[in-house]
């Protein structure tokens, strides 16, 4: 990771957490995650997600479930399958329906930090490609 990039890292609402080596091949760029609610009797999960400038997730679904993104700071954008590219600032509240394509990510100059609320199980699509997301 270049160094004037960490160097622009937000302050933080929760620890930075680990780097996301799990999802890690379904994401383009390096992203973070400290769980703040990780309790097998509870059914959602939710996780402090921090991911540096232009990096995103896969397109995506959730299944038998849903996510709700909390934007607590930087820049992060999101699209739905068929729809435009959505800009998101702290404050931002998005919700994903059971079975929407949708992918989400950080602005191409900026750090993107949320909450991530997740209930039900995820299934990774194809990546976004470059193209698209230069296109923003």
């Amino acid at each position: 990771m270049e160094m004037d990039k960490m160097k622009k890292l937000p302050e933080k609402l929760v620890s930075i957490g680990q780097t996301n080596e799990l999802a890690a091949k379904f994401f383009e760029g390096n992203s973070y995650l400290s769980d703040v609610v990780n309790d097998p009797r509870v059914d959602v999960g939710i996780a402090n997600v921090i991911q540096e400038p232009a990096s995103r997730t896969n397109w995506h679904v959730h299944k038998n479930g849903y996510q709700i993104l909390l934007v607590t700071k930087g820049c992060g954008l999101y699209q739905e399958e068929g729809h435009e590219i959505r800009v998101l600032s702290p404050g931002d509240v998005v919700i994903t329906h059971p079975d929407i394509k949708h992918w989400h990510g950080a602005a191409e100059n900026e750090w993107f930090e949320h909450l991530a609320i997740t209930k039900g199980n995820v299934q990774w699509l194809e990546a976004v490609s470059s193209e698209a997301f230069e296109a923003i």
